[in-house]
């Protein structure tokens, strides 16, 4: 009596497997959809500008200091590593566009530096951020 008792407990589990299998699946498929964003990692003050335009979202950004610093995916770069720094994050998730947030201080010739490097990595979409005024 006892051995059939146990053989009914086993045929009573329920079976879990296709139900992981449902939950793995969604999982991979939200994993695979979402879109990560390369902030920048700084705040910086952006120029006002009374034409500025709302650009569709890009996955890059770069921002550069008025002190001349730049700062890609929340860590300080040197300007002639900028393209690399470009080229390994297109590796991970391509985009045509970068966006840069130059504090409105910062010197001209440190934000034409950086976008020379953003060319030379393939990317020809680049947006400078501004404050609506």
């Amino acid at each position: 009596m006892a051995r059939k008792r146990f053989r009914e407990e086993e045929d009573a589990a329920i079976d879990m497997t296709p139900m992981l299998d449902i939950v793995f699946i969604m999982l991979i498929f939200f994993i695979v959809t979402t879109s990560f964003v390369k902030e920048a990692g700084i705040d910086v003050n952006k120029p006002e500008a009374s034409q500025a335009q709302k650009k569709p979202s890009a996955n890059i950004f770069i921002a550069i200091r008025a002190n001349g610093e730049v700062w890609m995916d929340k860590r300080m770069v040197d300007v002639e590593r900028v393209g690399a720094n470009i080229e390994r994050l297109l590796a991970e998730q391509p985009t045509d566009i970068v966006v840069i947030q130059a504090d409105k201080e910062s010197k001209h010739g440190v934000v034409v530096k950086v976008m020379d490097q953003i060319k030379e990595a393939g990317i020809d979409k680049i947006s400078i951020a501004a404050e609506d005024d």
